[in-house]
């Protein structure tokens, strides 16, 4: 077995991408290589470790427990020097080239947007194409280098970092409530119109909770939307009550197109995710922005 001054540590991106992945068909396509070059640089790592890390399989390749054991161990190490190196690269070289950003309608328009033109003004040979909409992207597949992701994650194979929360609220046109009354406890809901928002897991069913108690609601919805602002729309014309984002809300209200109802009920507080590519290394633009954009959100200059 190879000792640690001897060891060579580049088998171990491969290492991770192969875990991420799934397959050795997979790994070497994320990661810009051959398959053999994927196999070999495994079976070194595990001469040089003296042990076996995956089972293979015609399809899949599974880890064993020493291989779990490395992957957990060095993954999060991995990362923050890939980081280091990313930040002390952006310090020194002007950004160049493409950075690709995706967000969801709402916080790329009333968050992102003005970071990303700040941005750009400080890195004028960077081209920044921010893409937004509700519909999650497969991020290796569209080239996307950052996402910016709200709710609650589905993929557990991402590399996310929450950087913020946000409350939702059950909101309605005054005109909607006019005609239909005003719902005084979730189980009311029941017997309104209900607009589902598509893009989430299960836009039907939310849980509400008021000190001590928490109810189960499904809906029943006749109007459906897959974006932002068609859902903003619907409501605004009187098409039945949704959820939305408070950061979303606050223009409607204060606009006196949309009220909030059940006020003395919450719903679970979501997430603010920055995510990044699986299987890849982050990109000093991508990690340039990111150190840029945290700034904004503390406050500092």
């Amino acid at each position: 077995m190879t000792t640690a001054n001897e060891f060579d540590l580049n088998g171990l991106p491969i290492f991770i991408a192969l875990v991420e992945a799934g397959s050795f068909t997979k790994a070497a396509e994320r990661l810009g290589c051959t398959k053999t070059r994927v196999s070999l640089q495994i079976r070194q790592l595990e001469t040089r470790l003296g042990v076996t890390l995956f089972l293979r399989t015609t399809r899949r390749v599974q880890l064993t427990q020493a291989g779990e054991a490395l992957y957990h161990q060095c993954h999060p190490l991995l990362t923050d020097l890939q980081g280091a190196l990313a930040s002390a690269a952006s310090d020194t070289q002007q950004l160049h080239g493409e950075l690709r950003i995706t967000a969801p309608e709402d916080y790329a328009a009333e968050v992102l947007s003005g970071a990303v033109v700040a941005f750009s003004r400080l890195h004028p040979a960077l081209h920044i194409e921010l893409r937004s909409g509700d519909q999650v992207s497969d991020m290796v597949q569209d080239g996307i280098d950052l996402a910016f992701r709200l709710g609650w994650l589905k993929d557990s194979t991402l590399r996310a970092r929450r950087i913020g929360t946000f409350q939702q609220h059950v909101m309605a046109a005054p005109d909607y409530l006019e005609r239909h009354g005003t719902p005084c406890h979730p189980k009311a809901l029941e017997d309104h119109a209900w607009i589902a928002f598509t893009p989430l897991k299960a836009p039907l069913t939310w849980t509400f909770q008021r000190r001590d108690e928490r109810h189960e609601v499904q809906m029943r919805a006749g109007l459906a939307a897959n974006s932002t602002a068609s859902l903003v729309a619907l409501m605004v014309a009187g098409g039945g009550l949704s959820v939305m984002p408070d950061m979303t809300a606050a223009p409607e209200i204060a606009a006196g197109r949309l009220v909030r109802v059940l006020e003395e009920w919450t719903l679970p507080e979501a997430g603010v995710y920055a995510v990044y590519p699986p299987g890849r290394h982050v990109t000093a633009k991508a990690r340039a922005f990111m150190t840029f954009f945290d700034a904004r959100l503390h406050g500092v200059p």
